[in-house]
């Protein structure tokens, strides 16, 4: 291949198709049609000798060499556009609309401070709540559904982090706050006025707040490392009513101890430390790479970030310093 009689308006192609995965959404991004996408990408392969995209089920499947040429070309493509086209922003004059999936307890904590920002800052943005019934939101995010995913996502950070091909994902990510788990009971619970040993949390029931509705989570595989079980006796999809039944019941739950407060029953309701380890609990912020350049998503993420350190994390110490 000659570079020098490379068309790099095929890269362009090779790259929205890359981020969309998809030959019809890289078409509209690009304000092309499906079939010129495809002769673009037929051309780019017979440049570069390698077949690039594979079509599947869903869309289309990068081979490895094009996993490998990617993040090259995006870096120098961002670096071209902002060379060549800057973006002016105002948010008080913009108009647009955010779609944020998060948990209802996330949503509890993060949404009163980001719509006191929104009401002062951006009159014309508008937020939409989208259910958050998954630990893996990047469907959505690839689909186009939701601009924004805020909530505890191990098993994705993971992949994106250190996994196999993390560095040619379309998904990004930030974390937000970090926290531990906790054993949330009633204040009259038989187990309240008294040390909590292994004996004592696994011979008690237990509630377990579960998207999936499937009752094993994180603190059934740390007690099965341990040759341990619980009995979970009820499984709830929301932090709110699993906040109401352990206070009205001999249930025993574990939530991050941030979100305690999001069940709306901290009144009625006290925590102990696990008798166990187990690993701290991350709030993650993910996106998609299509929107990482847009000024109105930046003006979004940035304020997530800036609440979080200057309004969140105090408000969450505070808290802490109380209990304990």
């Amino acid at each position: 291949m000659n570079f020098l009689t490379l068309d790099l308006n095929l890269l362009r192609v090779f790259d929205a198709v890359m981020i969309e995965q998809n030959l019809t959404r890289a078409a509209d991004k690009l304000a092309m049609t499906q079939p010129a996408v495809s002769n673009a990408l037929k051309r780019l392969r017979h440049s570069l000798g390698d077949e690039l995209l594979i079509r599947t089920a869903y869309g289309v499947k990068p081979t490895p060499r094009a996993e490998t040429l990617w993040p090259a070309i995006r870096q120098a493509l961002s670096s071209l556009e902002s060379a060549i086209a800057p973006t002016s922003f105002d948010v008080s004059k913009t108009q647009i609309t955010f779609r944020l999936a998060m948990a209802d307890a996330t949503a509890a904590l993060w949404m009163p401070t980001l719509v006191r920002s929104v009401e002062k800052e951006a009159t014309g943005v508008t937020m939409r709540m989208v259910p958050l019934t998954t630990r893996e939101p990047r469907p959505m995010l690839m689909r186009g559904d939701i601009d924004i995913a805020v909530g505890f996502f191990p098993g994705v950070v993971a992949q994106l982090t250190g996994g196999q091909g993390a560095a040619n994902s379309a998904i990004r990510h930030e974390r937000l706050y970090s926290g531990h788990y906790v054993c949330v009971m009633r204040k009259d619970h038989p187990l309240a006025n008294s040390t909590m040993t292994m004996d004592d949390y696994c011979n008690a029931k237990h509630l377990l707040v579960s998207f999936s509705g499937r009752a094993h989570g994180l603190v059934d595989e740390a007690l099965a490392q341990m040759g341990r079980e619980r009995r979970i006796l009820l499984t709830v999809n929301q932090f709110f009513t699993g906040g109401r039944v352990v206070a009205n019941s001999d249930l025993l739950t574990v939530l991050p101890h941030h979100l305690i407060s999001a069940t709306g029953m901290t009144d009625a309701l006290i925590w102990k430390e696990l008798p166990f380890k187990m690993p701290d609990v991350h709030i993650d912020m993910l996106w998609h790479e299509r929107d990482g350049r847009n000024p109105a998503h930046q003006w979004l993420r940035q304020n997530l970030v800036n609440m979080t350190h200057s309004t969140l994390i105090p408000e969450l110490e505070h808290h802490i310093e109380l209990d304990t």
